[in-house]
């Protein structure tokens, strides 16, 4: 999805640009886990200065790993004390850390199935471009939505097998490269799945709702539409306590660099046709510490919500993989 950019922005950094947003250097060696963090702050030049918008920042780390294989995170879940991530290469990662950031385990390995090539053959990277995912802490169950496949695969919790898989009509006309992007899975079991550039109603873009499991074939989805802000497209979303929508949205340009907009959306009825759309809460630009920001995760704790972010590094040595936890303050 954003790889496609990553040209572009490897040139835009090494001529100076915004992009480079801080100095921190990771020295990921010594250690007994899979995954390194190193903290960082929201302004590099204000660290005391926590603000921005309705959120609180509550701290951040470079993720780093000598294994190659780690990168490209686009999804992920708060599962138990830790997280798991997948990447749009196809790989899982699980790690847990504590407030202060130190890795207490981690471990880093690859989706047991997903799509293969249409022409038979080897599978390939791009083949498990895994960008969406949602989890059921009651099952255990994970699914992961495929672009180019613009399908759906359902695995067990410990990613050692999948049970189901599905390629919906409806998703049939997506674009290769700006399929489903987020996906939530609501309290009463349907799941709404975005596409990043898919057209729906008016001038958004597609959204369905799947009145329940999408990697079982099942009647059509509901068509909606999602309404980002002007230039912005979304990358992920995820349900808060209070039933509304929290959504990630990003802009890229080679002149401006990358910007993000946190958005909140009231759902409503979800009747056929409708277009969600949001209220910015916070945006993000240079020189704070962002990047290619498409990991969205939401958890409730000690009465707070706590958001955290992180971003697909592209597997490019120019750009990082951040893990941004704030605190919402608009409740």
């Amino acid at each position: 999805m954003f790889r496609r950019i990553a040209a572009a922005i490897a040139i835009f950094v090494v001529a100076g640009s915004a992009l480079v947003f801080t100095e921190i250097q990771s020295e990921p060696a010594g250690g007994p886990f899979a995954i390194y963090a190193e903290p960082v702050p929201l302004r590099s030049a204000e660290p005391d200065n926590r603000e921005i918008g309705a959120l609180r920042y509550l701290g951040g780390w470079v993720l780093s790993s000598e294994d190659p294989d780690f990168g490209g995170i686009s999804a992920m879940a708060r599962d138990g004390d830790g997280f798991v991530a997948i990447g749009d290469a196809g790989g899982v990662f699980r790690f847990a850390l504590d407030d202060a950031g130190a890795i207490s385990r981690a471990d880093i390995g690859m989706l047991p199935a997903g799509p293969i090539p249409e022409g038979g053959g080897d599978v390939q990277k791009r083949d498990r471009d895994a960008e969406a995912m949602a989890f059921d802490p009651q099952t255990g169950r994970y699914w992961v939505a495929f672009e180019r496949a613009n399908g759906f695969w359902r695995y067990d919790r410990e990613f050692s097998a999948s049970d189901a898989n599905n390629a919906p009509e409806a998703m049939d006309d997506w674009p290769n490269n700006g399929g489903a992007e987020a996906m939530v899975r609501l309290d009463d079991g349907r799941f709404l799945v975005f596409s990043e550039a898919g057209n729906g109603p008016g001038d958004s873009r597609e959204v369905l709702l799947f009145a329940s499991d999408p990697s079982v074939a099942g009647e059509a989805p509901v068509r909606l539409g999602y309404s980002p802000p002007a230039e912005y497209r979304i990358t992920d979303a995820a349900l808060l306590p209070d039933g509304r929508l929290l959504v990630l949205n990003r802009f890229f340009s080679v002149l401006e660099g990358v910007s993000v907009i946190l958005s909140l959306v009231e759902l409503g009825e979800l009747q056929d046709g409708a277009i969600l759309t949001g209220t910015p809460i916070a945006r993000f630009d240079p020189p704070m510490t962002i990047d290619n920001m498409e990991a969205l995760v939401v958890e409730e704790r000690e009465g707070r919500t706590i958001i955290w972010m992180a971003s697909d590094d592209n597997f490019n040595p120019l750009q990082r993989t951040l893990l941004l936890r704030f605190a919402l303050d608009d409740e």
